[in-house]
């Protein structure tokens, strides 16, 4: 049988992991009432492997980290103990489990309601002519439907995003966001911290920080977003240090030995880019060294098509190279693709998201170079319990 590089074993700080393969973070929007429910002790231990590494789906660090519908959250008791058995599940099949802390920051939709138009345009009149004062406040209230008492998502700026398009071809719109003031930066990297204290009360191994993808963390970092005139804003160090300063902070929480971060500074999802990317991730990585972080995770930049095949960018090495710690790449890989770059010391480990999500065998199929389940990406964000989240076959049915 072929040397397979993704199935060779790893040494990520105290754990001992079996194979490479990770289950990346993937949003699947069934934890209803942001409270993790019983089904989702299926889904991950199908996903778990004796020295596997999983990553929880973003899990909110607040009640103002929420912007899309049913994700999990973490910074209540309830949650907490709702997580304690979906985390035991996964540890009885022999697997290592992290928790990914996340806001959202102004990547905060609102909910569309389907009402017979005669009947829309009559609430509309009513309002427009008898309560024309309380227009204003209706409207807020629609577009921050997903935040505490109909306030605004808060952020780094006041700019609101663009409606995105989204995979199925509808568009996604987001509410208008408030700039952080100053004084309430504490706050938030005290919500950070309380999620890792709590995530490890629940018997996660460590956490990761989401600092990628256009989130909170990402809108101070990226000049494309931060538009700020504080100490949090302007220089390349300015932008970075609310994210340096949740990082120190779960660190002397929970210790840098279980701490990850994931990062994205060559994308630009969700309107957040930066004038010099490979700068950022430089500065990023160097100061994950100095706080002793157990991995960085890091996403390459989006793919290309190129004569009908897939080209991954690999633009990462510079910041392998600078990163003591573990490295951990993302982006599209599949089994050809993953196992040559670890081969060639391009990354310590690669986390796959969407074959993970359709193979829950993913490392056995690896193995044996089996067909791959097609993912159904019109079921990724259902709240389905069963359908399209724990119904994907194995190659063993007994599995």
């Amino acid at each position: 049988m072929e040397a397979v590089p993704l199935l060779t074993p790893y040494k990520l700080g105290k754990f001992d992991l079996s194979h490479r393969v990770v289950l990346a973070p993937l949003t699947r929007s069934r934890s209803y009432g942001n409270v993790p429910q019983p089904h989702a002790i299926l889904y991950y231990s199908q996903r778990a492997s004796k020295g596997g590494l999983l990553i929880t789906e973003a899990t909110g660090v607040s009640d103002t980290a929420q912007g899309y519908p049913d994700t999990p959250g973490i910074w209540t008791k309830e949650q907490v103990e709702a997580w304690k058995p979906i985390v035991d599940a996964v540890h009885n099949r022999g697997a290592i489990f992290f928790c990914q802390l996340w806001h959202v920051g102004r990547s905060s939709t609102y909910r569309t309601y389907h009402y017979p138009s005669f009947l829309l345009i009559g609430i509309y009149i009513y309002i427009y002519i008898y309560i024309l004062t309380y227009l204003n406040q209706c409207l807020y209230l629609f577009y921050t439907e997903y935040q505490p008492n109909g306030q605004a998502p808060i952020s780094s700026t006041d700019k609101q995003l663009k409606p995105q398009q989204m995979h199925d071809g509808s568009s996604q719109e987001y509410s208008p966001p408030r700039r952080l003031r100053t004084d309430e930066i504490p706050q938030i990297v005290g919500d950070f911290r309380l999620a890792a204290r709590n995530a490890i009360e629940a018997g996660f191994d460590g956490i990761e920080i989401h600092g990628a993808h256009g989130y909170l963390i990402e809108q101070f970092m990226k000049d494309g977003v931060n538009d700020r005139t504080d100490e949090y804003g302007g220089s390349l160090e300015n932008r970075c240090r609310f994210a340096l300063e949740v990082v120190q902070a779960i660190v002397d929480e929970i210790g840098a030995d279980r701490v990850g971060i994931r990062l994205s500074p060559f994308a630009d999802y969700k309107e957040s880019y930066d004038s010099d990317p490979q700068a950022l991730g430089l500065y990023m990585v160097q100061a994950m060294n100095k706080l002793k972080v157990l991995y960085c995770h890091v996403v390459e930049p989006r793919m290309a098509i190129v004569d009908g095949r897939r080209q991954i960018p690999h633009r990462l090495l510079p910041l392998r190279k600078a990163f003591n710690g573990t490295f951990i790449a993302a982006g599209g890989y599949d089994r050809e693709e993953g196992n040559k770059v670890v081969s060639e010391g391009y990354t310590d480990l690669i986390a796959f998201g969407r074959l993970f999500l359709a193979n829950p065998d993913l490392p056995k199929r690896f193995e044996l170079n089996a067909p791959l389940n097609k993912y159904n990406r019109s079921t990724f964000y259902t709240p389905d319990p069963v359908v399209g989240y724990t119904d994907y076959p194995f190659l063993d049915p007994s599995t």
